[in-house]
């Protein structure tokens, strides 16, 4: 028996309201899975929080998470709080504070999914996004002279460090190598004249360990528009924090909208506990009214069974997703009328019904019993 202990941080705006829904499928799984259990803890940090006592979190949260085995977050910002402030003050000190510095970010085209792209099927599209998530253009390293005058100066620092750098690629590399062999490195380096330079050395250095792997480098313009005109070219693309989170985006409106992109943070070392969030953020114009999408959410707990060994066990969680999506009810930002609650319970009880049809195959099995 595998028990995971995993603190709980809806956050702010629409992450109170598709958490639940997240953590309704994970006590589903543990239905299924006989080897499994979840003991759930929540923590009301966040811009409320932070009204409230003046931070976004305690002093000793990082020590508090250390306890847990995993973390699920559902948003951060509010605007009463300066971005700024709730981003550095919870998100980003939790992803340093653990060296969480894998941001894998995956863009599917799933069955009844919408898609702006005209001619594009189900399943033809399936790439992966990692972006480095611990340093490179969001460093904090910089400020302001002369404020407000005439000669003011503003300055910001972009770090790149041999581990940093070395670390993400590789992991980039292990990824395509367990796919299907593909790997893009996003670069700018005909004008970014130092660090991407950096970058694209140590890509080349690392590809020589994994010859297996087809690979090279891609301004991240050039990169941006063939994600739109010849997505499915595509397998893992590996990126430096800002390049990566900007690309992902691409994948997200690919994919039918923001809704619907997930995310895991890892320490692929171990040791800590990895985070899985969706990635559309609180959603102010929409919080309250019940209309969330809870895709991103639920597909970052997909992340999460793969992550922990059930591989199957998430693929049937996808696949529940998709049914939902064919055949309703579904968000309005998907052409539907139905309540976040709504789609949410009936992809709960479409991954229960799916998993326990599925739950006596050798390869759900050994998914599941192997850990």
């Amino acid at each position: 028996m595998e028990k995971r202990s995993v603190a709980v941080i809806p956050g702010d705006g629409i992450g109170t309201e598709v958490v639940p829904i997240a953590i309704d499928v994970l006590r589903c799984a543990a239905e299924v899975d006989e080897g499994l259990t979840f003991d759930f803890t929540e923590f009301p940090w966040g811009c409320r929080y932070y009204l409230e006592h003046g931070e976004m979190m305690p002093p000793d949260a990082l020590d508090t998470l250390a306890q847990f085995d995993d973390i699920v977050l559902g948003a951060v910002g509010w605007p009463t709080v300066p971005d700024h402030v709730s981003l550095w003050g919870l998100l980003l000190h939790i992803r340093r504070g653990f060296q969480l510095y894998a941001n894998v970010r995956p863009t599917r085209l799933l069955r009844g999914g919408p898609t702006p792209l005209a001619g594009k099927k189900a399943g033809a599209v399936d790439f992966t996004i990692v972006r480095e998530n611990t340093e490179g253009e969001y460093s904090n390293i910089g400020g302001r002279l002369h404020r407000d005058l005439p000669h003011e100066v503003v300055v910001q620092t972009t770090i790149f460090t041999r581990v940093g750098t070395e670390r993400i690629i590789r992991y980039g590399f292990e990824l395509a190598a367990r796919s299907r062999q593909q790997l893009v490195g996003a670069t700018k380096s005909n004008g970014i004249n130092y660090v991407m330079p950096y970058w694209d050395e140590v890509f080349r250095r690392i590809a020589t360990d994994y010859p297996q792997v087809s690979s090279s480098l891609m301004h991240a313009d050039a990169l941006a528009a063939k994600l739109v005109l010849e997505p499915e070219a595509f397998d893992v693309i590996v990126a430096s924090n800002l390049l990566g989170d900007i690309l992902s985006e691409v994948g997200a409106a690919i994919q039918g909208g923001i809704g619907m992109a997930a995310s895991a943070n890892l320490n692929p070392e171990g040791g800590v506990p990895n985070m899985y969030e969706p990635v559309h953020g609180s959603a102010p114009d929409i919080a309250g009214r019940g209309i969330a999408n809870p895709v991103g959410q639920v597909w970052a707990v997909k992340l999460m069974l793969d992550q922990l060994g059930r591989r199957e066990l998430g693929s049937v969680l996808l696949q529940a997703i998709e049914e939902v999506l064919s055949t309703g009810p579904v968000t309005p930002d998907l052409g539907g009328s139905g309540s976040t609650a709504a789609m949410g319970g009936a992809i709960t009880e479409q991954f229960r019904a799916l998993a326990t049809q599925h739950a006596g195959t050798p390869g759900l099995t050994r998914s599941v019993s192997g850990g």
